[in-house]
């Protein structure tokens, strides 16, 4: 029984550590992930959108695949952040930005299919 618990308690740790998380947008610790030319996926997003929560149910376990590991993800509050917005060039909520090796690759606007969002963060 205790070698079961602990493989388990191994198995939750390891999954952890792959665990990406969505992360409050900052200039500062964005600029520093645009230097490090891995993926950085910017996400505005606004709480009563519904699009931004389908959205967001749909990346958050595909950025949990291996494949995603290096990429960074922040989220512009759409109501808050209005210079980020302008910054982006960002005119609505739902709004996806992706950079690679510190430029911009694409951006998409209220796509929801699994497809779509994983053509969109999926780099060559």
């Amino acid at each position: 029984m205790k070698k079961c618990l602990t493989f388990l308690a191994t198995l939750f740790v390891a999954s952890q550590a792959f665990a990406l998380e969505f992360k409050p947008f900052e200039q500062k610790a964005f600029d520093a992930a645009l230097q490090s030319q891995q993926p950085v996926l910017i996400d505005v997003y606004a709480n009563w959108c519904p699009t931004c929560k389908r959205q967001v149910k749909v990346l958050e376990p595909m950025l949990q695949e291996a494949q995603f590991n290096d990429y960074t993800v922040f989220k512009v509050d759409y109501d808050e952040q209005k210079e980020a917005l302008k910054s982006f060039n960002a005119t609505r909520q739902s709004t996806l930005i992706l950079f690679n090796q510190g430029k911009e690759v694409r951006r998409s606007i209220a796509e929801t299919s699994e497809d779509g969002l994983r053509r969109f963060i999926t780099l060559p």
